[in-house]
């Protein structure tokens, strides 16, 4: 199947001006300032100078559903194709939370193999908030290196919903991702769910300074969730760490523009700032005593609208703040197929309409949005 799309505008995420592109399959073959006939059967889109990006990859999501902190009926529900194409997410790397009892790493890597057999591309992370959490074949280590899905491990920390696991446990669990990457050829991270508790990013920094573990294994998230914690996770940064702000946080969390303002006004690179949306994940409330008190859940559009607020912030350029979602975390997770427009890398593509919201999402090469709908949806969707 060949696609042609004429009179692009691409933002790679970098301006390159008006090109044509040429897709077959899943990839992109050709790209030239214009492509003339062809001599093959092909589907032509002239999009008349749209601005055109890549997918966005969201590198935290509940597929399966998040939630479960206030008992039965606040499990979130299993996510739907069409909540992550019309949000402009082509790629997915899907986790647990806090509940690894009723949720199953068997069921993540299901719903991710599910998701990627209806259009999209996905990979998960091993393990919920315990240290201790139950991996596929017993160990992160092995789970990283035998199941082509699984690109790290997952932990909580300084949450009072954690298994409050020494540092030396937290140590051990990231030399199994470390080890694990380097078996495998893939990043072999440590993505670490940050609370609201008082030691913040602590456990990281004494092991940084007390073991031969590399920060490049450590990625934590939330880190934004309150001006502490992202005052420790700035100076993390600036030793070389890839921090990952989240979307759509409210209370004391700082805001998505300000906090990338603020990390950049300290000198943090732009290339080790990345966005998630936290979608289809518990956004629970809790008062003074850490008590439930209100329970929502996050949307996988929070990505999509927290980029454009940077841009509207005037803190990041378009094409800047596109590299939040794009190309630095493709680049941070070794996902060589994704975050850029390029031959040989994969069709997955947004055209932009003039009021930036989106008017068609390719997921390798398919196209599954068109005029801002969902044209593909998931197996058991209307």
């Amino acid at each position: 199947m060949f696609t042609l799309i004429k009179n692009a505008h691409i933002y790679a995420p970098a301006d390159t001006g008006c090109q044509d592109l040429l897709l077959a399959g899943r990839k992109i073959v050709h790209m030239a300032p214009s492509i003339g006939e062809l001599p093959f059967d092909c589907t032509v889109i002239d999009v008349s100078g749209a601005k055109v990006t890549t997918g966005f990859i969201d590198q935290h999501i509940h597929i399966t559903g998040g939630g479960g902190e206030g008992s039965f009926a606040t499990r979130v529900p299993e996510i739907q194709l069409s909540q992550l194409i019309t949000a402009g997410t082509t790629t997915v790397i899907g986790l647990l939370g806090t509940d690894g009892v009723t949720r199953s790493m068997e069921n993540l890597l299901a719903k991710a193999r599910g998701l990627e057999e209806e259009g999209i591309s996905t990979w998960i992370y091993s393990g919920a908030y315990p240290a201790d959490s139950g991996h596929i074949t017993g160990t992160l280590r092995s789970d990283i290196v035998l199941i082509d899905k699984i690109l790290g491990g997952k932990v909580a920390m300084s949450d009072h919903r954690s298994s409050m696991p020494s540092t030396q446990a937290y140590a051990s669990l990231a030399a199994e991702a470390r080890i694990g990457g380097m078996l495998s050829g893939k990043a072999g991270v440590l993505h670490i769910h940050m609370g609201d508790g008082k030691r913040g990013l602590e456990p990281v920094l004494e092991i940084l300074e007390t073991t031969e573990l590399p920060i490049s294994v450590f990625r934590p998230t939330h880190v934004n969730r309150n001006p502490m914690l992202y005052k420790q996770t700035i100076q993390f940064a600036l030793q070389g760490g890839i921090i990952d702000l989240t979307c759509g946080m409210t209370g004391s969390a700082i805001p998505v523009p300000q906090a990338v303002k603020q990390a950049l006004d300290a000198g943090v690179p732009l290339e080790r700032l990345t966005l998630s949306s936290d979608g289809n994940g518990s956004m629970p409330k809790f008062n003074e005593n850490n008590e439930l008190i209100g329970l929502t859940a996050a949307a996988p559009r929070y990505l999509y609208e927290e980029m454009l607020s940077i841009v509207k912030a005037g803190v990041l350029p378009f094409e800047k703040a596109l590299q939040l979602i794009t190309c630095n975390v493709a680049d941070a997770l070794k996902l060589e197929d994704k975050g850029r427009i390029a031959v040989g890398k994969d069709a997955d593509l947004i055209v932009w309409n003039d009021d930036l919201t989106l008017n068609k999402v390719f997921a390798r090469g398919r196209l599954m949005v068109d005029k801002g709908q969902a044209v593909v949806k998931g197996t058991f969707e209307n």
